[in-house]
């Protein structure tokens, strides 16, 4: 192209065998998918009667509602980082269900401020790369947390610093909900409540853009540095 011949004149340090101009037919998916969204969720509790477990499960029961096919991940025995090969079952099991996935549902109590050790764990063990595979890269992901006290958004900014360390696509909308133990009924289920509504709306918009990503999901996180590289 002329014009990007005559751009890139002035861009001395550009490679221009390695540079693209994105464009807007690229973004479009010439063979849309039309199984149903894979979402894996995940939460960051042990605890018999689990807030964010309960959580999750009710969010869960909204995405299928919606259409989406999914998975909940049981932490249960799953070894902390670098305590057990990644042969462990729990462990393959987490990273086959993050290859599966065409989004994630993070889910964590705050406990002293920060996301739980075994929300994190989970998030650890899954590698940034398996040789050619990235299982988190160009996914979506929505972001909730339980607190015992007032609202805070503690855990839900610090996943949203690990998911765009995993590079994937977090959703702007996110859930927190306060008093959790006030929050769910004796069977489990969520009570009608602002909290309520806000969940629905949360996976609603992480449906949005799953359907909207999961085709084009490897153009939109393309990058030149990495195209550079092996060239």
């Amino acid at each position: 192209m002329a014009f990007l011949s005559k751009t890139t004149e002035k861009l001395s340090n550009l490679d221009e065998s390695c540079f693209k101009v994105p464009q807007q037919s690229l973004l479009v998916s010439q063979q849309p998918s039309t199984h149903p969204p894979r979402i894996l969720m995940l939460y960051g509790s042990l605890r018999e009667r689990s807030y964010s477990k309960l959580l999750t499960l009710e969010a869960a029961r909204l995405l299928e509602a919606m259409g989406a096919e999914v998975k909940v991940f049981d932490p249960l025995h799953l070894p902390q980082p670098d305590a057990a090969p990644d042969s462990h079952p729990k462990v393959k099991e987490l990273r086959d269900l993050a290859a599966w996935s065409e989004g994630m549902v993070w889910s964590s109590p705050e406990r002293h401020g920060a996301m739980t050790g075994i929300m994190k764990s989970q998030i650890d063990w899954i590698p940034l790369s398996v040789g050619a595979v990235r299982p988190t890269q160009g996914k979506t992901l929505a972001l909730m947390q339980v607190s015992g006290g007032s609202q805070s958004f503690n855990a839900v900014n610090q996943m949203r610093i690990l998911g765009r360390w995993m590079r994937m696509l977090t959703i702007p909308n996110q859930s927190s909900v306060a008093k959790a133990f006030l929050e769910f009924e004796e069977d489990g289920r969520m009570k009608s409540s602002a909290y309520y509504d806000r969940v629905v709306d949360v996976m609603e918009e992480l449906l949005k853009f799953t359907l909207l990503t999961r085709d084009i999901a490897s153009h939109l996180v393309d990058r030149y540095s990495e195209r550079k590289e092996p060239a």
